[in-house]
């Protein structure tokens, strides 16, 4: 389960692809704010595991012998 800790940065990649997909939407003239609304999700939903994540390490070196 160490996979588990790099699968957070995931959420930044898709943060950055969904900015850079409201940027050109906007350039166009369209309306950019579904990509900024999903990208503000993936930043929070990446802090939120990494958040979690500390948690979980933080308990788990408490509890062994």
């Amino acid at each position: 389960m160490n996979y588990l800790k790099y699968t957070q940065y995931v959420y930044l990649i898709f943060s950055g692809f969904f900015i850079y997909d409201g940027v050109m939407k906007m350039n166009e003239g369209q309306s950019p704010w579904l990509s900024f609304f999903i990208a503000a999700l993936a930043i929070f939903m990446f802090f939120f595991r990494r958040k979690f994540s500390k948690k979980f390490d933080d308990q788990n070196k408490n509890n062994k012998p």
